[in-house]
Formats: C-alpha cells, structure tokens, sequence
C-alpha cells in the first residue's frame, strides 16, 4: 500500500482524497497556494506544503513546484484529483521520473484519449460505436466542407485537443459552416494552445450517459454502470444522477461492454468515464474518454457502495480488483446537484465572498462534499464549485425527495451567492422529475425561471 500521498488540487476533491487516505491508514500532503493557506484540506491533511501564489500557472498547473513539494515531504504517490494537471501526460511522465507514483493511468492513455480525433479512430477500432465525422483533425475549411457534404447537417465543430464546451460550434448549413470555422479554431487555439478541429454530426435530441470504470495493472476491468449528466449548461453539468432513468439492464450491458472494450484497446489503468452521446432510440455514441475521477463519482459510489477513490489508491499500489462484472450491482438511485458560487439571476456571474455562517443538511441518504466551514472565503482565483450534495433513495422519487429537502436545509449565508435557489426550481419542475430531458433542458428551464422570478421580483 502507498505511505503517503501529496495532493496535488484543491477545494472539495482535495478534501475527499484526504478522507480517502485516512481511511486506507495512508498519509496526506496537501499542496496548497497562497489563496488556499485556510482551506479545509489544508486543516485536515497530515501535512501541508505551499507551491506558490494563487496563479494556477505558478502552482497548481505548475509540475516543478508540486513534484518538489512531492520530494521534501517525502510522499511516494501523487493523486492530482481533477482539473489542473489530472490529465496531463507530461506531468505523469515527470512523476514517474523522480520515483512518484501517479495515481491514475499510463501517459500514453492519456495521451490517446486527449486528442479527439486519435480518441475517435481508436474507439471505432475497438468497435465501440462513435458519430460520423472526420477521420481526422481537419487540415482547412474545404476538408470541413466536404466532410459535412458527406455526412449532412447539422454539423459540430470541436477542438481535438480540449474538452468543457470551448470552441465547440454548430452549424446548420454551409454558411454557417463558413462562418463558425475560423472562429472556432482561433477559440481553440486561445483555449488548449493548439486550433486543431474535427467534425461530427450533430445530434440535436440526445441525452448525456456515461460508463462509469475501474482497471487494475493486472488486466482486469469492470464497469460500474451509468451516470446521467444530461442537465448540463453551456456543456457544464448541474445535477447528474445514477442510473440513468432512460437506460434498463440490457442497455446498460451494452454500454458497459462497449466501454470496457475501449478500456483494453488502450490497456487502460485506473478509475475512468467513457461518455457517451444516447439518442431516444437508445443508439448511443462515444464522444470522450476522462481519465481520471469524475466531479460526479459519489453518484456511482452511492448505488454500488464501492469507495472509487479507495479504489484508485489501491490500485495505484498495485492490487488487483476483487470485484468481477457479476458482482456489480446497482441498488436504488443517486442524485448529485454541485453547488456553485454564482448568482443563477445574473446569468450565473461568479459571486464569491465570505460565508458567514455554514450548516450543511443531514439526515437519512443525504451526503454533502464540501471544503466550506463559518468564516472562510472561498479564493474567486478558481472554480466556483463550492459544495456537491449527493441523496439516495430506494426510488428515484425518494432520491429526488431528499434532495428537495437537503436544498432546503442548507444554510450558507454571507456575501457568498450559490445556485441552490435555481436547483430547488429544477427539483420541482414536472419535466425534470419524469426524467425525460435532453442536453437543452437546462437553457430551456433557464428562460422560463429567468421570466418567473421577474414577474416575482414586478409583482
């Protein structure tokens, strides 16, 4: 087993790998920048080194400053969470250089799954099924044509290597078409470091599923079921939930399947998602692969009761899984809402500040993941995911019911704004509770709340 690991992030995930370690008897380092002197991991971790000041570039996606920090406390594994350098081969590569276990797959994983277009032609290799498109990134706006010729339109352009909605853009014809692809490619170029562009099909009905998987070193790989993050904005997830309440056993079989023939192609190591686009015949398309811990993973962790970053500890150790497929099982229905530092009645503006006074809810299926605490000020250097509430239930209603209630409960008062009083409105809207939505629900809900709480606000 591991000694001692340096965290490498911040925030909630930070906090949740420092519960994770304890639990295994393992010790923790948070690395910390100068905004987060206070935070609640560094609090809790056995130890804490700072890497520099709030500027990512100088200390959370700085690999000099947390590999050096990795070395003079003396950790033998570095666990980076998500975001920042989680997905970072050359960062793995330095690790593993100066005798640091990174805890998640090889550099050449990543490396496979962070470029689009090669992610694409392996997972079509593989069999798993993907969106007609290019073979490959595109070379000019005359190749994008043609291939949109070729496949018809609607057509989405993507950066090939980056992900979270930037530089993505739809067009509905040749000329928009035209229009959006230099625009797109200089967003790209602006965004990731690099314009490369590839082209699918763009499918306007679909739902957001993902598979949810664990491989160890020794071959061994299972599936842990779905995660529906269809309630998304601007490609940014809101609520996410498992199962997914559109997918039964044998599809849930088949996607499983198909992603974990994705995960030998690519002799995949770690804890991992394959997302997928599903359309409402239940054809469903691989779009990307993260390789590393998902924000949403305590919805999978809550009907399977597996600890997934446990998991990840103990596989980066070496172990083998002591689970097989059959043993998988999935047990009532998970609700995740994150909890952002925004004001949802100004478009979602960042709106940090000091909380004043903090009381998570409780009670039966309730679970909060936060690095909040009375007096502190979240840094507005970062993200502005602030808190994760997660509730289960025998039944998706109840699941639902019990996040009504945790929404209501929460108390985080001061300067601070959060998107609580948004997700209260969508737990009660009649169309999210019967689980048909698509990836545009949330824009569509957000219009007719805007109109809502201004008649509220006249009146």
């Amino acid at each position: 087993m591991l000694q001692k690991v340096l965290i490498a992030n911040r925030g909630e995930i930070a906090v949740r790998i420092v519960r994770a370690c304890r639990d295994l008897g393992i010790q923790s380092v948070v690395a910390f920048s100068e905004a987060d002197r206070n935070s609640l991991a560094v609090r809790l971790a056995d130890e804490a080194v700072c890497i520099g000041p709030a500027t990512p570039g100088r200390s959370y996606l700085h690999p000099p400053a947390l590999i050096s920090a990795a070395l003079i406390t003396g950790c033998d594994s570095v666990h980076p969470g998500y975001g920042f350098l989680s997905e970072n081969p050359y960062f793995a590569e330095a690790c593993a250089e100066c005798n640091l276990i990174f805890i998640g797959p090889g550099p050449e994983s990543m490396r496979l799954m962070g470029d689009k277009a090669i992610g694409r032609k392996t997972m079509s290799a593989a069999g798993v099924p993907i969106i007609p498109g290019s073979e490959g990134e595109l070379s000019n706006l005359d190749e994008a044509v043609e291939v949109a010729r070729t496949i018809g339109y609607p057509v989405l352009l993507k950066p090939s290597g980056g992900g979270g909605g930037r530089g993505m853009r739809v067009a509905q014809d040749e000329s928009e078409l035209q229009r959006a692809f230099p625009t797109a490619r200089a967003e790209a170029e602006a965004a990731f470091g690099r314009g490369d562009l590839i082209l699918e099909r763009y499918l306007p009905h679909v739902r957001h599923v993902e598979i949810q998987v664990l491989a160890d070193s020794h071959g061994n790989c299972i599936h842990l079921g779905e995660r529906d993050c269809s309630a998304q904005r601007r490609h940014q997830k809101i609520v996410e939930e498992a199962p997914s309440p559109v997918v039964d056993e044998a599809l849930r079989a088949r996607m499983g399947e198909a992603a974990l023939r994705g995960v030998r192609a690519i002799n995949y190591v770690n804890a991992g998602t394959l997302e997928f686009l599903m359309d409402p015949d239940g054809h469903f398309y691989f779009i990307e692969m993260n390789t590393r811990i998902q924000v949403e993973h305590p919805v999978t962790e809550s009907v399977t009761g597996l600890d997934l970053v446990k998991w990840q500890l103990r596989i980066a150790s070496g172990e083998r899984l002591t689970l097989e497929q059959k043993d998988v099982r999935i047990r009532g229905h998970a609700i995740e809402c994150r909890i952002n530092a925004e004001d949802p009645e100004r478009d979602f503006l960042p709106a940090t500040g000091e909380v004043e006074f903090y009381l998570p809810p409780g009670g039966p299926g309730v679970r909060v993941d936060s690095h909040l605490y009375s007096g502190y000020r979240p840094p507005g250097s970062y993200d502005s995911l602030i808190a994760k509430i997660i509730t289960w239930g025998d039944t998706r209603d109840e699941a639902l019911d019990r996040m009504r209630r945790a929404l209501t409960e929460y108390v985080i008062t001061g300067k601070i704004k959060t998107t609580i009083p948004f997700q209260l409105a969508m737990i009660d809207d009649p169309v999210f509770r019967s689980g048909h939505i698509s990836i545009h629900y949330v824009a569509d809900f957000l219009r007719e709340w805007k109109e809502r709480e201004a008649s509220v606000r006249i009146s």
